[in-house]
């Protein structure tokens, strides 16, 4: 089994990169989280790698922290969940995020990842919420975010308006003016609308 790699990227696109390993090109499906943290084409890189053998296929699945990759096998332990189901949760969630809606129980956070509906958010808070503990211990998210949990929030809201195509230094310039001009903490819904407005009008 693979467990990292470490090489030259060839190519990257949102969803999967080539890697070449010493003239060896390694095909290695990503997670948009993954994808945000890439460097430039032919510079140096390494990934946690999760090898999935199926009957027809070997596919490589790699990530930028080993956290992501623990959240990764952790989501397809969840009967139903299979490798793209759970690089599209970690794509729409970060890490941290994830855990925290887990534990909470937050059926309606987990409903807004692409795919996943009420009975597939309800197997993963059942099947996962006692099992987070013995996962990597970056995935319990911290008791006191007040202050993180608005840093974690402008990243959500970046991630989804670069998903709905919009440039990120546009994004992150619209974002800030969002929140410089309302004084109380926004959620994540709340500071997504705003910004919109204030993207429509520029």
């Amino acid at each position: 089994m693979i467990a990292h790699l470490t090489g030259r990227l060839a190519f990257k696109a949102p969803t999967h990169l080539a890697l070449d390993v010493h003239g060896v090109g390694y095909e290695v499906f990503i997670p948009l989280s993954t994808y945000y943290n890439l460097p430039n084409a032919d510079e140096s890189l390494t990934l946690s790698i999760h090898t999935h053998v199926r009957e027809d296929a070997i596919q490589l699945f790699g990530f930028s922290t080993r956290q992501e990759k623990d959240a990764f096998v952790l989501l397809m332990s969840v009967s139903g969940i299979g490798p793209k189901s759970a690089l599209g949760i970690l794509s729409a969630l970060p890490v941290a995020d994830l855990a925290s809606a887990i534990q909470s129980g937050d059926i309606e956070k987990l409903e807004t990842v692409p795919g996943i509906g009420k009975k597939s958010a309800g197997r993963l808070v059942l099947e996962l919420k006692d099992k987070l503990t013995k996962f990597h211990p970056g995935m319990t998210p911290a008791v006191d975010q007040s202050t993180s949990g608005q840093d974690d929030v402008f990243d959500d809201a970046l991630s989804a308006l670069t998903n709905l195509g919009y440039r990120s230094t546009d994004a992150k310039d619209a974002l800030k003016t969002v929140r410089k001009s309302r004084p109380q903490p926004l959620s994540l819904q709340e500071l997504i609308r705003e910004t919109l407005k204030h993207l429509a009008r520029v």
